[in-house]
């Protein structure tokens, strides 16, 4: 659509090259055993997206099994387990099935609960792991299947913070080296009506793009579940979506959708942004520590605008599309269709409805059994970094740029991991989570 720089470009501004050698001593495994055609997967990770995509990864062509799981509550790991057993169907699985008891081989002693779990079933003989623990855990547990060989799918966003960004792609430089397959739950690149609407564009359908607009505003109000007799960390575990340490904010773990949608149509990454943001509603002691909205103007390298909102206010109008405005016309996606007005050239989606969160691991699984180049792992990381740039913007008021929130050394992690650790927020005398103040927050 232009000469932008292309986004293998920018791995040369991070400092990949110094985490990725220890990383390359493992030999990379076989796709699977020698006379077995079985790919084994372990789940990291039980919660509702985790048990959706291990049924999705059980329903692929070819033989599979689940062969490990692994998750810090063993009341998660073992609900999910009975939900594959039976077939009962989750948000994420939209397809009936009868249960996948016959592709589930995951006996007691191949059930790992705990802080070090993941390293177990990472350990337990699979080829492949589904990473969908908090995004906050995602890097390290990504390095270390990453050394140990295995493919790998894992959810977005893949960190919510610089220093776990620089982890990923050091490591992904790793995993392409030794040929596995990575991919990464942005499944808006999956999905039909996109990959058409994004091959008309690339064709030149409404001309060189001049501005963006994306949005995920919605009504989501939900609340802190009550305390208990929690530590601080395990209430805080429990409750990850409103901690930003944990999922990284809504910007972070639910926009990026959105916000990859338009780096996809630019083939890039922005390289600046300002933006505001805060609490209106959802600013009591049950709320943690997000904002309740976001708004960001992003520039990418060559000038162009992105303007970005995302909301959690209910009873207000609700948006979740992407937009861009070419000197020939418009384009309008969602996850329904997408439509391009220009004039002669004007086209509406009407293919067949398909569910991208399969398609995602069909391509992945097709990727492993017939070693074909597949690795989703440096958009994803800098589609997030994207969001990620995007919340230092919001929390500090101040213009962001790419190479220095790339550099950050602030890292949003707990004093340590164990249930009586502290985590990098706690509650005030009274009850509630500071939270970041434009003005005041330093992010970098």
């Amino acid at each position: 659509m232009s000469d932008r720089p292309k986004k293998r470009e920018i791995l040369k501004h991070t400092s990949i090259a110094a985490g990725a050698t220890a990383l390359t001593s493992s030999i990379t495994p076989k796709v699977h055993a020698a006379g077995d055609e079985t790919i084994k997967v372990a789940l990291v990770g039980c919660g509702g997206r985790g048990t959706g995509a291990a049924a999705q990864a059980l329903k692929t062509a070819g033989p599979v099994k689940l062969w490990a799981m692994a998750d810090v509550f063993e009341d998660k790991l073992e609900s999910s387990l009975t939900a594959l057993i039976k077939g009962q169907e989750g948000r994420y699985d939209r397809e009936k099935h009868a249960g996948f008891s016959d592709r589930i081989d995951v006996p007691p002693e191949r059930r790992f609960v705990g802080w070090e779990a993941y390293k177990k079933a990472i350990d337990s003989g699979v080829d492949l792991v589904i990473l969908t623990t908090f995004p906050h855990f995602r890097p390290m547990q990504y390095e270390y299947a990453v050394a140990k060989g295995k493919h790998v799918f894992m959810e977005k966003p893949v960190a919510v913070d610089a220093s776990g960004i620089r982890k990923i792609l050091a490591a992904n430089e790793v995993a392409k080296k030794k040929n596995l397959k990575v991919g990464v739950g942005l499944q808006r690149r999956h999905h039909p009506a996109y990959e058409e609407t994004m091959t008309r564009l690339q064709e030149g359908a409404i001309g060189p793009i001049q501005l963006l607009l994306c949005y995920w505003n919605s009504g989501m109000a939900s609340k802190l579940d009550p305390r208990g007799d929690l530590s601080e960390m395990e209430f805080q575990m429990r409750n990850k979506y409103f901690f930003t340490w944990l999922a990284g904010d809504h910007i972070v773990e639910q926009h990026i959708h959105n916000l990859d949608v338009c780096n996809w149509i630019m083939d890039n990454h922005t390289v600046e942004c300002n933006g505001m943001g805060g609490r209106m509603y959802r600013n009591g002691r049950e709320h943690g520590n997000i904002f309740d909205h976001h708004y960001v103007e992003y520039t990418y390298a060559d000038g162009t605008k992105m303007y970005s909102q995302c909301r959690h206010v209910p009873k207000c109008f609700n948006k979740v599309t992407e937009h861009a405005q070419g000197l020939k016309g418009t384009v309008a996606l969602d996850n329904r269709s997408g439509v391009i007005e220009a004039g002669d050239a004007s086209w509406r989606f009407r293919g067949k409805k398909a569910n991208p969160y399969q398609i995602e691991h069909d391509c992945l699984f097709d990727a492993v059994r017939n070693d074909k180049p597949y690795n989703e792992a440096d958009y994803g990381a800098l589609s997030t970094m994207t969001a990620i740039m995007g919340r230092m913007a919001t929390y500090s008021g101040k213009v962001v740029k790419w190479d220095e929130a790339l550099a950050s050394t602030v890292e949003l992690a707990p004093d340590r991991y164990a249930w009586d650790g502290t985590p990098p927020v706690v509650p005030n005398a009274d009850g509630c989570y500071p939270c970041a103040m434009p003005g005041v927050t330093k992010v970098l």
